[in-house]
This record gives structure tokens, sequence and C-alpha cells, in this order.
């Protein structure tokens, strides 16, 4: 254990992990989506996002940052912040690091630990209601070294599992749920990404693709089901401009970054009005009655 962390994180109130047990489920923008969620669940609230997702750092990109850099203090790096004027919501990934975007991370599992263990006790993360860590798929270093590091401040660690309706997204989910029961760490509920598909004409949502297997786990496992989020185009086109935005604003890094146009956007969204009421769901099972009553919400 190193004590450095459990200060860092001293007045950091919850730290929730989001896991999939399998690639290509939409993890990050769920990632994302909850960061943003939660952001304006308040208008007093801190929240920060953590990507540890060392070999596919997309969290940059998504939330409009991409080739900012980190900054370093006296007291620690600092997260790069997406909205510079109220600093309210905070940003740390490698992809900040790398002298290219399209540069390579090839370590091996020290290097990993040793990354995940500078994020959490070398960057200044202050006093933050939320502490979103969007992991890479599976259950492998990344997953180990993050939760023996966290270990301190365990009572205060969450889950939230993503995953798709179909039998190999599901099959691999539940060698997730036997991770998180194996380590003790609580599981808020689940998401089901890409369920259905959001009609980008007039916002009809059609199950065009297979629906429902991730609430039938939920009966099955004990599971809270948080919610089902489908195919958006809109969302995709936001996480698409955010990526341009950044490339643009990248010869002038310390200009502030136009978050607001990208949040507004958002909200206009049929994804963010149903993320919406998954992070009501969040934010109630954190309440401090419901995390001692059930390890899995």
């Amino acid at each position: 254990m190193n004590p450095s962390i459990s200060n860092r994180l001293q007045n950091v109130k919850h730290i929730i992990i989001v896991l999939s047990g399998k690639g290509g489920v939409g993890k990050s923008s769920i990632s994302v989506q909850l960061a943003w969620s939660l952001y304006s669940s308040s208008p007093t609230a801190r929240v920060a996002i953590l990507d540890v997702d060392l070999t596919g750092p997309s969290i940059p990109r998504m939330m409009g940052v991409d080739g900012h850099a980190v900054h370093q203090s006296t007291d620690g790096w600092v997260p790069v912040f997406v909205d510079r004027e109220k600093s309210r919501l905070g940003c740390m990934s490698v992809g900040f690091l790398l002298k290219r975007k399209e540069d390579s991370v090839v370590w091996r599992g020290p290097k990993k630990n040793a990354m995940i263990r500078q994020f959490l006790s070398d960057v200044r993360w202050g006093e933050l209601d939320y502490l979103v860590i969007d992991t890479p798929p599976g259950t492998s270093d990344e997953h180990l070294s993050l939760l023996e590091h966290l270990a301190p401040v365990h009572e205060r660690l969450s889950s939230v599992l993503v995953t798709t309706p179909q039998v190999v997204a599901l099959t691999d989910m539940a060698k997730c749920l036997s991770f998180t029961r194996t380590v003790n760490l609580p599981v808020l509920g689940l998401i089901e990404n890409m369920s259905g598909y959001v009609c980008p004409c007039c916002g009809e949502i059609s199950n065009i693709f297979s629906t429902g297997g991730g609430e039938e786990m939920c009966k099955r496992d004990n599971l809270t089901f948080l919610g089902a989020l489908p195919i958006d185009t809109q969302l995709v086109e936001l996480l698409d401009a955010s990526a341009e935005q950044a490339t643009s604003d990248t010869s002038q890094p310390d200009k502030p970054i136009d978050s607001v146009s990208l949040y507004q956007r958002y909200h206009a969204t049929t994804s963010s009005k149903i993320m919406q009421d998954i992070t009501q769901k969040i934010i109630q099972a954190l309440q401090p009655s419901s995390l001692t009553s059930n390890h899995e919400i």
C-alpha cells in the first residue's frame, strides 16, 4: 500500500470503476457519458475521469481535449480540465503524455503498474464528488494493479458493468462479474449498450439488433439493471466533433476549450436523456444506506 495514494484520494467521495468483459462494447463512451451526467447532476458537482486503458487511451479524444498537455505543479500533475473556468470536470490519461497521439504504448506489466500508481499518487485530484475510472477490457494487469493501489480506500470503491446484448459479450461479462466477486468489488449495476438503434430523423428506437440480454443476466445473477443505451448517431457525431475540435486546438494548448457547445449538444441527444436516468440510479445506489445494505446493489 502506498500512503501517498490515501493522501491524494482522501477528499474523493466516490470512485466508480467502469468494467467490461469484452472490447468493443462502448465502455469508454459510457465512462465519458457517466462523467458528463454526474457533472450535470448538480451545479457544484466535482468530477474527474481517469483513463487507465494504457494501450488504447481514447478518453482525451472523446472529451475533446486530445493534444493538450498535463502541467506539473509543486503539488503534482494537474488534470486537464474540460471546463477551464469552473474546473469541475478534470481528465487524466496516458494519452496526454505521448509525443504524438498515434504513438503506441508498448509496455509490460511492471511499467503499466508503475504508471497506474503514478496516476493515483502524483495527480493533484483535490476535492471530488466522483472519480470515474475507465479500464481496458477484461480482467488483466491494469485491473489488479488498480485494485491493489486503491486498497486503502476500498470502502469508497464501486463498479459499473458494461455489455452489449449479444451472447458472446454476455459470456465475457459473466467472467467480469466473477472477477468483481473474487476481489470483493461492489457492483452498482449493469448497462446494456448498443441496445437498439436511434433513427436520426424521428428519434424512434428500433430493435434491429438483439436486445434484452443484459437485463436477463441481471435477473439471473441478482444484479441491478441500470438501463439500455441504443446506438445513437447523434452521439457518434458528437464524439467525432470533439476529436476534430481537439485536433484544431493543439497549436494553442492554452486556449480555453469550447466545452459549452459539446456539452449542450450532448444533452440534446437521446443517449443523454437515457443516461440521466441511469446516473440517478447510480447516485441513489451510492448513498450510504444502499451501499451497506447490499454488496451488489
